[in-house]
């Protein structure tokens, strides 16, 4: 038990290691929401009207602390494929530790960089005038942490039936953009059509964007919070069995 622990711990190290390491991979990940919060939060804060007296700025935040959760998690996942290119996973898998161990040192690993980009959005978001209470704040954090295992085993998964980090990257495009313009980040999905809808709430960033805000507005969100939070524990509970299965069966 304690080898697999160790294991456990020691992935999770290099997953964090590597993060802080590659300085332009902070930078480029953060490079988008920042981008999307400053122009659409400092541009709009004063024309939209989101009801419930909050501006838009502190509307947005939530969405765009989901966004930065979203990019960095999923393509977490594709450091699998890196280490397999490298050979660095040939020598993991041969090791005397389970897969398990393996996938849930890269899960951790993966919500440890997502959230501590979550962070840097919410302190950027602090300063250009949101308000988070402290107690948000303390909810906030291991919420990031759930939403985020989520998505680094959806990553895993994917990664785990790839061959080529450009076929990894296609798909991804394909998945990341649309599940974040339907999740209600950017607008409140009660406004939208109800053709729109039916895409909006299979969504799993949807709920993950919904109790975020929820919490760090004291209240306000399109669904309820049990519901979101419910979505969110199976999604990621699921995710994580279907990617540390995926995983297990590489050759």
């Amino acid at each position: 038990m304690d080898i697999e622990l160790d294991a456990v711990y020691i992935v999770w190290l290099r997953e964090v290691k590597k993060y802080f390491r590659a300085k332009e991979r902070i930078l480029g990940s953060l490079a988008m929401p920042i981008f999307w919060f400053l122009i659409f939060g400092s541009s709009m804060r004063f024309t939209v009207n989101v009801g419930s007296n909050i501006d838009y700025s502190t509307f947005l935040a939530p969405g765009i602390i989901a966004m930065a959760l979203l990019f960095t998690s999923i393509f977490s996942g594709v450091s699998v494929i890196w280490d397999r290119e490298f050979g660095f996973l040939k020598e993991m898998l041969v090791a005397p530790i389970s897969r398990l161990s393996i996938v849930i040192g890269r899960s951790l690993g993966g919500a440890t960089t997502a959230v501590i980009q979550g962070i840097i959005i919410m302190i950027l978001s602090i300063l250009l005038g949101v308000k988070f209470s402290l107690f948000s704040i303390v909810i906030l954090i291991p919420l990031m942490v759930l939403i985020s295992l989520g998505f680094v085993s959806l990553g895993i998964t994917i990664a785990s039936l790839m061959e080529t980090v450009e076929g990894f990257q296609l798909i991804m495009n394909f998945i990341v953009m649309p599940m974040f313009f339907l999740s209600g980040a950017l607008f409140q999905i009660s406004n939208l059509p109800n053709i729109f809808k039916i895409f909006v709430y299979i969504d799993p960033m949807t709920y993950g964007v919904e109790a975020l805000r929820y919490i760090s507005t004291g209240g306000f969100s399109s669904i309820p919070f049990y519901v979101s939070l419910s979505f969110v524990v199976v999604f990621s509970a699921v995710t994580s069995i279907i990617g540390a299965y995926a995983f297990s069966r590489r050759k």
